[in-house]
């Protein structure tokens, strides 16, 4: 260490993570036999480099793609604190194997918070110059690691479900997971004579919010509340609201629609959107994968035959595409949490929480279309003046140029290891031109030969693993130019489009109008 890293005395903070469970723990408050591998390292560079250490942040059972680890959390708090100066990990890989964060913290924040980021056994240390190159190359490793065990872990689903096999965390409501099969389904009584209780109901001429009412009134559980009261971890974003103890339409009708209580598995119907991410999006309904007669039905073919035709004779009409909600499952109700719907009363639109048409306990927010429409566009406008500037785009777009410095280096090693490989199979020649001549014997001959033989497997597999990585960095730079063009366009956008709504915003949260007042407060939760 040189100049001013010679002299000062750094303040470090150490940061351990392990994504699965230690089989070493005697207790499960206990850190892994990893983990204090981890510490231990750690600390011993830390001593040998004279570096004080403000404190051990330490992960357990959480995966490197999970930003919420809350020790993680915690340590970029005290980071943006200044708390310490360096933080120092045993792999890049410890620390995330995204590579946005590695770009946003260790290549962007850190160096503006004056922290300095150091990996020891990769060899990655930001204090170093030409290091960024290293880091990012080693973040882009890491995110593909991330992208081929989702593919895996994909394939292995997707395998099971053509096999009849269910693999949702949860059974459906009117079943549960068979204790003695994994992958089976058996019939829960108690639930399931609420499913035979909305097909009877239907089939004898009950419109779904009439059922809805009706199940309500006799106070039974909704699929939701029922698996909460037999003690399931089953979470969602309704489940700590009045939504999933309230009937409505929509879950009514989805168990009406659903051939798992004729003892069909229809599985796939979502998927998610990224590995990065939990959110998922409805996949198209060729890619569903149906498996017949996997489990005892609940209902009767023919009851089941009569339901659809009715469902298929009582489609409502919908909105014309001039009419059509741009806010589609984005606006929700700050009472109970429920979607808004589209409504029309003396040619106005609105869009309002159906709640109370259900039950008496939420009464409902309401919102006039063009009043939330002036509403988003205004701050909109104020988001295109935070965004405005290239640097500031720059910032949440990966960008082509990015990823040309280590499209370069990628290229180069492949050329190295064509060259390796040139260089081994002349070694095999000449080795057998020497054994021909006898100037090595039989022995040494097959030992050297094993020796050049896998070399050359080392570089064949290599040179394959290289290139798919060049590929794929090719294709990102590809894209990356598309994407910075796309959200530059959107914020010069000048009018609210469907588009704009689905790509900027998560979602919009309507409260309750004002006393006194005909104004209704959002609140706008941004994509960026």
């Amino acid at each position: 260490m040189t100049g001013e890293n010679a002299v000062r005395a750094y303040t470090a903070a150490i940061y351990c993570r392990l994504s699965e469970e230690d089989r070493n723990k005697k207790n499960a408050s206990d850190d892994s036999e990893s983990i204090e591998n981890q510490r231990s390292l750690l600390k011993g560079y830390c001593a040998e480099n004279g570096w004080e250490i403000y404190d051990i942040y330490s992960d357990d059972d959480y995966t490197g793609s999970d930003r919420n680890r809350p020790a993680f959390r915690r340590m970029l708090a005290d980071a943006q604190k200044k708390c310490f100066d360096v933080i120092v990990c045993k792999t890049l890989s410890r620390f995330t194997r995204e590579l946005e964060l590695v770009e946003k913290y260790i290549n962007g924040l850190f160096p503006v918070w004056g922290i300095r980021f150091v990996s020891v056994v990769d060899n990655v240390d930001t204090s170093a110059k030409g290091n960024k190159k290293s880091c990012q190359i080693y973040g882009m490793v890491n995110e593909w690691f991330l992208e081929d065990m989702s593919d895996n872990i994909r394939a292995v689903l997707t395998d099971k479900r053509r096999n009849g096999r269910f693999i949702g965390a949860f059974a459906p409501f009117g079943y549960k997971k068979d204790p003695d099969s994994k992958g089976h389904l058996v019939i829960d009584e108690d639930a399931a004579s609420t499913v035979r209780l909305i097909f009877g109901l239907y089939i004898s001429g009950m419109g779904r919010t009439a059922i809805a009412r009706e199940l309500n009134a006799r106070a039974l559980p909704t699929p939701a509340a029922y698996k909460l009261a037999h003690g399931e971890r089953y979470s969602n974003a309704y489940t700590s609201s009045l939504h999933s103890r309230v009937w409505r339409y929509g879950t009514v009708e989805r168990i009406l629609t659903c051939e798992t209580y004729i003892g069909n598995l229809v599985q796939g119907r979502v998927r998610s959107i990224s590995y990065k991410t939990k959110k998922v999006r409805p996949t198209d309904r060729s890619e569903w994968i149906r498996a017949d007669n996997t489990h005892e039905p609940i209902i009767d073919i023919s009851v089941w035959n009569r339901a659809q035709e009715i469902l298929s004779s009582r489609v409502r009409p919908s909105f014309s595409a001039a009419e059509a909600n741009i806010f589609g499952r984005k606006a929700y109700c700050s009472l109970c949490g429920r979607l808004l719907r589209m409504t029309k009363q003396k040619d106005r639109r609105y869009l309002r929480c159906s709640t109370r048409y259900y039950a008496a306990e939420c009464p409902g927010v309401m919102i006039s279309y063009s009043r939330l429409c002036e509403s988003v566009l205004s701050a909109f406008v104020r988001l295109k003046d935070r965004y405005s500037d290239e640097e500031r785009i720059s910032g949440f777009i990966v960008t082509a140029d990015r990823n040309t410095a280590m499209l370069d280096a990628y290229i180069r090693k492949q050329a190295r290891l064509r060259a390796d490989a040139g260089k081994n199979a002349g070694y095999m020649k000449n080795l057998y031109i020497d054994k021909v001549n006898g100037i090595i014997s039989q022995e040494d001959y097959i030992e050297l030969m094993k020796e050049f033989a896998a070399e050359k497997e080392r570089c064949g597999s290599e040179l394959i693993r290289v290139g798919k990585y060049i590929e794929r960095i090719k294709e990102q730079i590809a894209s990356a130019g598309t994407k910075e063009d796309m959200i530059r366009r959107y914020l010069r956008c000048d009018a609210l489009t469907f588009e704009l709504v689905r790509v900027f915003i998560d979602k919009i949260v309507v409260y309750p109008k004002r006393p006194y007042s005909r104004e209704t407060n959002t609140e706008i939760f941004w994509n960026i």
